[in-house]
Parts: structure tokens; C-alpha cells; sequence
């Protein structure tokens, strides 16, 4: 049988899927503990894959977020993914009250409702949410930008005086 090492592969993702594809693709291998960043930052990564190597986070726990992630860093504000709030871990945190929770396909029925508890015991407790799904994040990004940027706009992401 015929194998590539992993870090190969990894290298030919880089070079071969657009940077949001290709971080996603890394982050999902530092998520699953198939790869551990120090070893990552030891190979001889060059080019394109060493600007992949300075964009992935072992805290994507999908895709979806490794997209959001890369297309929130321009704000240059606190974003803290997969922060612990009340108990349970949100998508990301922004600033010091603005939760964004990213839906995939398994947010429904049972989960669905966790959720809706979740998001009024948020509220209760001052946090501002907005939630968006898989099609939103894929196919209408500039209106969950539009969102985010909204909700900074107000102030919303501000701890209350």
C-alpha cells in the first residue's frame, strides 16, 4: 500500500485549494489531533503553506468556522472562538458580549431546543447573539458581515456600564 505522510498532504492542500479551503482543511487535521502545531512549525513549509501554517487554529471545531474565523480577522477586535460562556462553549465571542454561534446540519430538533435555552439564558444574563447557518456563511457572507458589523455599529459587543 502506498501512503503519503500527512505533513505531504497537508503541503499539497496548500498549494492546491483556495487559502480559506486549505486553513479549513489544516485545522480540521490540528482538531482531530492527527498533527500537533509544534510539529507543524518545525517543517520546511514555504510559500503559500506557510502562510496557511500562520492562518490555522487547533479551536475550528468546523469548517465553517475556520472560514468565519479568516473572514473576521480584519476587525481587529477580541474574537475568542470556542469560548466558555455560561457553562457551555459558544462559536466565538466578540468583544466582551457578542456571541456569533455558526449552525450546522445537527442543529435540529433535540439540539435545536438546547439551543434556544442556551441563547434566552444568554440573553437573561446581557449577551447579544447572532446565530447563522451553513448556507448563510457559504453563500450570503456579505449579510452575515452586514450582521456583525451592525452589532459592532451599536455597540452591542460593549460590556454594559
Amino acid at each position: 500500500m502506498l501512503e503519503d505522510p500527512l505533513e505531504n498532504v497537508l503541503n499539497v492542500v496548500a498549494h492546491c485549494l483556495p487559502m480559506e479551503q486549505a486553513v479549513a482543511v489544516w485545522d480540521s487535521a490540528l482538531n482531530k489531533n492527527l498533527i500537533d502545531y509544534p510539529r507543524l512549525q518545525r517543517l520546511p513549509f514555504n510559500g503559500v503553506a506557510s502562510q496557511v501554517l500562520a492562518n490555522v487554529s487547533r479551536f475550528a471545531d468546523s469548517g465553517l468556522e475556520s472560514f468565519v474565523r479568516l473572514r473576521l480577522a480584519w476587525l481587529k477586535l477580541r474574537i475568542v472562538p470556542q469560548a466558555w460562556v455560561l457553562g457551555h462553549r459558544v462559536d466565538y465571542l466578540i468583544g466582551d458580549r457578542l456571541i456569533l454561534l455558526i449552525d450546522g446540519s445537527q442543529h435540529e430538533g433535540k439540539q435545536r431546543r438546547l439551543d434556544n435555552a442556551h441563547d434566552f439564558e444568554l440573553r437573561q444574563r446581557g449577551y447579544e447573539i447572532i446565530r447563522v447557518g451553513y448556507v448563510e456563511v457559504m453563500f450570503d457572507w456579505p449579510a452575515v458581515q452586514l450582521k456583525i458589523m451592525q452589532a459592532i455599529g451599536l455597540g452591542m459587543h460593549l460590556k454594559k456600564r
